[in-house]
């Protein structure tokens, strides 16, 4: 399978630099997977193409501020030029791996202070694609924790554009329902849900379920390969507690409908179905969840694979030649998605994190 199979054209115009100003009036785009058809909606509306018993499972990840910008420390500690350390794993306590800006300044050896000294970072390593190790000069992971979200920044996708810090993003980049700090980046498909929506939700019946993925770099790396087959997704980090999974279990016995919150909350519920046995000498049950407490996953997930939890999904409009187009078109049926793609282009929907929304059912 080629990954140009799953390019697009996108007018520029349609990527969504700004939030809506109220969350659940982005624009939504149903798409049936039996019918083969599309209807265009707002996300208010999403409880009327939800039954009583369905299952909404959300990620209640959240965004940690992992940009830092600060100034390079020349010989005798005199502040240079700008940097930025973008944090994206960490390696072991007070060690991330990191993408640098500039990086021909930031190789292994250099060093760099943020807000005026209050931290200060050390880069150990040079790695592929790139990236650094870097490590922090902060007397415990509690305690570079706290002075990262004091001075760190909201990393926001290179497709929107900010000349500086815009405390908007702080809210808005953000679900409602963020909890497990961890991510960095926001399951943006959750950013539609408002406090009334999820309240007319389980009015309706819906029953609403949390799990935890921490998005990292592997949901958003590009594709670098030609052969869909031979791309590899990094390992991100996944918690699912036995009460969620009890309740998602239960769902699947009794055959109602699972909906997953984004391609994030899918990839862990379709890895929990893939863990094997729960107990050395157990046989796996066939397509039931298994809990999870910082499980690891490189789930990648393209036309032709089989979804053992998934019976809707609601996400975002995707990057064109991306994992997350291809998960969406393995769901849906790649056909069905690009014909949604070229109508929504044609309807002006916005596109990507603060873009607008779909519902394939």
């Amino acid at each position: 399978m080629r990954v140009s199979d799953f390019d697009f054209q996108l007018p520029e115009h349609l990527i969504a630099q700004e939030p809506e100003a109220s969350r659940d009036l982005s624009r939504l785009l149903v798409i049936d997977r039996v019918k083969q058809t599309l209807h265009d909606t707002v996300f208010a509306r999403l409880p009327d193409y939800l039954a009583p018993g369905d299952v909404l499972v959300l990620n209640n990840t959240r965004v940690f501020p992992a940009r830092l910008i600060g100034n390079r420390l020349r010989s005798g500690e005199q502040p240079g030029g700008r940097v930025e350390i973008f944090l994206v794993r960490r390696v072991e306590p007070l060690v991330w791996e990191a993408l640098v800006r500039p990086g021909k300044a930031l190789l292994p050896g250099a060093r760099a202070q943020f807000a005026g000294g209050k931290l200060r970072a050390e880069v150990i390593e040079r790695r592929e694609l790139g990236r650094r190790v870097v490590r922090f000069d902060a007397g415990s992971d509690e305690e570079l924790d706290r002075l990262i979200d004091e001075i760190g920044r909201t990393p926001l996708p290179p497709y929107i554009r900010r000349d500086e810090d815009d405390r908007l993003d702080v809210e808005r980049y953000q679900t409602i329902f963020a909890r497990e700090r961890g991510a960095i980046a926001a399951p943006t498909a959750g950013l539609h849900f408002s406090p009334r929506l999820l309240e007319s939700l389980r009015a309706r019946g819906v029953e609403i379920v949390e799990i935890t993925l921490h998005v990292g770099y592997g949901t958003f790396q590009p594709v670098r390969v030609e052969r869909v087959e031979d791309h590899r997704v990094e390992p991100e980090v996944y918690s699912i507690s036995p009460g969620a999974a009890a309740r998602i279990n239960r769902a699947l016995v009794e055959k109602r409908r699972i909906l997953a919150v984004g391609t994030t909350t899918t990839r862990a519920l379709e890895s929990a179905c893939r863990v094997g046995a729960r107990e050395p000498g157990q046989q796996p049950e066939a397509g039931r969840v298994a809990p999870a407490s910082l499980a690891t996953t490189d789930l990648f997930i393209y036309p032709g694979f089989e979804f053992r939890a998934l019976g809707g999904l609601i996400t975002n409009f995707h990057l064109p030649r991306s994992s997350l187009l291809m998960l969406v078109a393995a769901f849906a049926g790649k056909p069905l998605i690009l014909d949604a793609y070229r109508h929504a282009i044609e309807q002006g929907y916005r596109f990507y994190s603060y873009g607008d929304a779909t519902l394939i059912i």
